[in-house]
């Protein structure tokens, strides 16, 4: 059994994390690409408290080909973590969403209300393939709000097809979403270009949310060290994120 009490170097070196709520995080076990097993989601918990964190929002994926998780299945892996979190001793809010790839099967169950998780309110985590800009995303964005939802879009720096236009990220404004930029997207932990839209995102003020999109412990050992805290304090603290 791992020591959950045991910081890292580079942990102890972070001050003044600049967010206290993660609205993205995939820490729930074994039911997408995030965290396998259990012991893995308390390190991954423990190690965003220990930088500051104390309100979590798990959102692990919902897409039609590879994870059809549904609320049943998220709420009951949430609890599972909360007992373990109680058990090892970290005070820390958790609560249940997901992150919606807008595919065919979202459209099918946006019609259900009881399959959806929004973050907070009305406010749904939304996602695109990385590779090809899906050709309705109008369409889709009109049904998202047609039925009482307000889309946010997960990492929107990661689509390269936006890379040819930073323009394109206002236009996704219009059409209704908000923006939530990962926050290790800025340091280049995903490469230069990614990088350079991240930063254009926020030197704009079209960054609405930020998130961690933890999924394993080496994002949480990128974003533990002093070079990450630098950036990310050079980029937000000017704004206060994810206030709900």
């Amino acid at each position: 059994m791992f020591n959950l009490f045991k910081k890292t170097k580079d942990l102890k070196t972070v001050q003044s994390f600049p967010v206290t709520t993660d609205i993205h995080s995939h820490i729930l076990a074994g039911i997408d690409d995030g965290s396998p097993d259990i012991d893995t989601s308390l390190k991954l918990v423990k190690g965003l408290y220990d930088l500051g964190y104390r309100r979590l929002v798990a959102t692990p994926h919902v897409i039609g080909d590879f994870y059809r998780n549904n609320p049943v299945i998220i709420k009951r892996e949430l609890e599972r973590l909360k007992m373990a979190c109680v058990e090892a001793g970290i005070d820390i809010e958790l609560s249940e969403a997901a992150e919606y790839m807008l595919d065919d099967y979202f459209l099918q169950i946006l019609k259900q209300k009881d399959q959806i998780l929004p973050v907070f309110e009305n406010f749904i985590l939304t996602e695109l393939p990385y590779s090809v800009m899906p050709m309705n995303v109008n369409e889709i964005v009109f049904e998202i709000i047609t039925a009482g939802y307000k889309p946010i879009l997960a990492h929107p720096e990661r689509y390269f097809y936006y890379h040819r236009d930073f323009e394109e990220y206002s236009r996704l404004k219009e059409l209704g979403f908000l923006l939530q930029v990962n926050l290790l997207s800025v340091t280049g932990y995903y490469g230069a270009p990614v990088a350079k839209a991240a930063k254009f995102i926020f030197e704009n003020g079209l960054a609405d949310f930020v998130g961690t999109d933890m999924h394993h412990m080496r994002h949480l050992e990128a974003l533990s060290s002093k070079e990450t805290n630098i950036i990310l304090n050079k980029y937000l603290n000017s704004k206060q994120y994810n206030n709900f």
